[in-house]
C-alpha cells in the first residue's frame, strides 16, 4: 500500500481547517510551547521566542546530514524557522536561534516553500525548531495539501513542547524527532536557560510516542511514520545520558530509534562555562553508546 501522510485523512474531514482556526486562537494567548507567555501574538506582541504572528523563516533546501532514514538519497526538505524557545548557552545555531535573522512569511508563501521541497524530489519536509510557530505550519500545510504535497511532516525539536500544540499536531505530523537534552533540571536551567525541562520534555516524547509510535521505514530504508530521539553528549555526562536511556527504554519502548549525538564542540557562549569549554572525548561517546545498549536500546543511529 503506497504511503500516505497523516494530514491528508484531517483535509478531507475538514478537520485541518479547524485545527488551523484553533491553533490561531491559541496564539490570541499564547501557550502553544511549554513557556505558555500567555502574550497575544496575533496583537504584536512578543513573548519568549520574540515572534509574532507571522513565521520567519531563516533558510530552507535539501539537507543531507539528517539521519540516514531522513536524508536517504535525495535529502530532507528542511526548513529552518528563526529563533527558538531555548536558551542553549552553546547552540551551534546561534545566529539562527538567537537573533532576528530570517524573512517573516506569509502561510502561503511557506505553503509554497514546502511543495518546491517536494518538487525537489525531498523524501519529507523537516520543520526545524517549529514549537513557537505550530499555528503558521498548520495553516500552510493546509494550503499546501490542497495544492498537491504529499510528503510526511517532520517535526524536528528541542523537545519543549505543550501538551496544547501537541493535541493540535495529532494526525498531522508523521515522524517526530525531539532533543532530550537533560535528565536534570537544574543542569539544563543553567546551560539552556529553560524551567522544569526534564518533566515538560518527557511528557512531550510520551505523547509524541502515543501518537505515532517507533519509526517506520519503508522499503528503502526512508522513514515514513513514527518517533526519533536525538541526543547530544555533553562534556562530563552532564546531559545525564544514563537516565534519558533507561527512560526510552523502560517507559517509551526498546525500540526507540536513538541518534546518540557526538558533535558538542563549544560554541556561542561556552566559554563562559569551563565544564563545557572543550569536546567531548572518544571515552565520553563510548560510555554513552554502551549506557543505551545496557538499558536496552539497539535503534542506534
Amino acid at each position: 500500500m503506497a504511503f500516505q501522510p497523516a494530514y491528508l485523512n484531517l483535509l478531507a474531514s475538514g478537520e485541518l481547517k479547524r485545527r488551523v482556526e484553533l491553533a490561531y486562537a491559541h496564539l490570541e494567548a499564547c501557550d502553544l510551547c511549554a513557556w505558555a507567555c500567555g502574550v497575544n501574538r496575533r496583537a504584536g506582541r512578543l513573548g519568549v521566542c520574540r515572534t509574532g504572528e507571522k513565521a520567519k523563516v531563516s533558510s530552507y533546501g535539501p539537507h543531507f546530514g539528517e539521519e540516514a532514514p531522513l536524508r536517504g538519497w535525495r535529502g530532507s526538505g528542511t526548513i529552518f524557522f528563526t529563533r527558538c524557545n531555548l536558551r542553549c548557552q552553546y547552540c551551534q545555531n546561534y545566529e539562527i536561534s538567537q537573533t532576528d535573522e530570517g524573512q517573516e512569511v506569509e502561510p502561503e508563501e511557506l505553503a509554497e516553500i514546502m511543495l518546491r521541497l517536494q518538487h525537489l524530489g525531498c523524501h519529507n519536509i523537516n520543520l526545524v525548531s517549529p514549537s513557537h510557530v505550530v499555528a503558521q505550519i498548520l495553516a500552510a500545510v493546509l494550503i499546501a495539501a490542497q495544492a498537491g504535497l504529499r510528503l510526511p511532516l517532520v517535526y524536528n525539536t528541542g523537545g519543549y513542547d505543550s501538551m496544547e500544540s501537541l493535541r493540535l499536531l495529532d494526525g498531522i505530523i508523521d515522524i517526530y524527532m525531539p532533543d532530550m537534552k537533560y535528565a536534570d533540571p537544574e543542569i539544563a536551567k543553567r546551560y539552556s536557560r529553560i524551567p522544569h525541562y526534564p518533566q515538560v520534555n518527557q511528557a512531550a516524547v510520551r505523547e509524541m510516542h502515543r501518537q505515532v509510535g517507533d519509526l517506520q521505514l519503508d522499503a528503502n530504508g526512508i522513514a515514513v511514520r513514527g518517533l526519533l530521539v536525538r541526543h547530544l553528549v555533553l562534556p562530563n555526562n552532564l546531559a545525564g545520558t544514563e537516565q534519558i536511556v533507561r527512560f526510552l527504554a523502560q517507559e517509551i519502548s526498546p525500540n526507540t530509534y536513538l541518534n546518540i549525538m557526538d558533535q558538542y564542540y563549544p560554541t556561542y557562549r561556552a566559554h563562559l562555562y569551563p565544564e563545557i569549554n572543550r569536546r567531548i572525548t572518544a571515552e565520553e561517546y563510548q560510555q554513552a553508546v554502551e549506557a543505551a545498549h545496557r538499558a536496552g536500546l539497539h535503534r542506534l543511529d
